[in-house]
């Protein structure tokens, strides 16, 4: 995919260590990220890695994140805070990578769009159950994240995998089925642009597809956009705001707005206890991930 180019080599793939200074100025070493080989169904031959905390609480809530295009699961790893909440709150995170380092994920083919259809959100779904059963993991407490491609993969894992998950905050994505091409990591032209736009009640049907015959809950869901994104159009947050409005049976008419939250130059927009949306003034692609809003939104900190 053609997305802006972003830093890379910020940390290593695997192995990669984090520190923290304590109050009495010491080097306190933390845990790592480490590559897990075997973790079971991966059609697509995607990467794991998974952060332990030492301080691990019994039946830990885990969280999948998810990187952009160009990036890796350890560059990342190392620019985001997520590591530093698990050491305070003692959950479980899962740093998916795509099967060539820098790639974008899989959010176009028949298999990642359907439930147990192969592909990327097969892969990344078996990481979720194998951090489960490996860490005795709280399967109520599920929860996925990520940036630009990975925010894209993140509203496709709610949508093909909605009994993983209880909720997702993702930041300049695209709604899930929006880039569909029938093809391996395609580009949807249509998409990016802007151009594709459907009612709610249509993208609903789109999402109840990916998963026919599932009447359980769909994951909470929290969609964070900048109004000058060039790469991502901005009509995409109002038709992933309309795609979960018709998945919850919103109005899709704001029930609350709250500016300058959660920051300078954000507003949010409350559509019901299960969607948020989060509009960014002034920001292009991307708008920068909030570690601590998307934990506090999953009710993890």
């Amino acid at each position: 995919m053609r997305f802006s180019t972003l830093a890379t080599g910020l940390a290593a793939l695997s192995g990669v260590h984090a520190a923290a200074i304590s109050e009495q100025g010491q080097l306190v070493k933390r845990a790592s990220l480490t590559q897990v080989q075997n973790f079971g169904d991966n059609p697509s031959g995607i990467k794991m890695f998974i952060y332990v905390p030492s301080n691990l609480q019994p039946n830990p809530p885990v969280v999948l994140v998810l990187h952009a295009c160009a990036w890796t699961a350890g560059s990342f790893f190392g620019t985001t805070k997520y590591s530093q909440f698990a050491d305070q709150h003692g959950f479980v995170l899962i740093y998916g990578q795509t099967p060539t380092d820098g790639a974008c994920w899989d959010v176009s083919s028949d298999q990642t769009l359907k439930h147990d259809g192969g592909g990327d959100s097969k892969g990344l779904s078996s990481m979720v159950k194998y951090a489960l059963q490996q860490y005795n993991g709280d399967a109520s407490k599920v929860f996925v994240t990520g940036e630009s491609s990975g925010a894209m993969m993140t509203q496709v894992m709610a949508a093909v995998y909605p009994d993983l998950f209880a909720a997702g905050s993702e930041f300049s994505g695209e709604p899930a089925g929006c880039f569909a091409t029938g093809t391996v990591r395609g580009w949807n032209s249509q998409c990016a642009g802007g151009q594709l736009h459907h009612t709610a009640e249509e993208w609903a049907s789109i999402v109840h597809n990916m998963y026919p015959g599932y009447t359980g809950a769909y994951p909470r869901m929290q969609i964070f956009h900048g109004d000058v994104d060039q790469t991502l159009n901005i009509a995409s947050f109002n038709e992933s705001i309309k795609e979960w409005s018709g998945v919850f049976g919103y109005s899709g008419t704001a029930e609350q707005t709250i500016d300058n939250n959660p920051g300078a130059k954000l507003t949010k927009y409350i559509y019901g206890d299960r969607l948020q949306g989060i509009w960014g003034h002034g920001f292009g692609h991307v708008v920068p991930t909030n570690e601590t809003e998307a934990l506090t939104w999953f009710g993890l900190i």
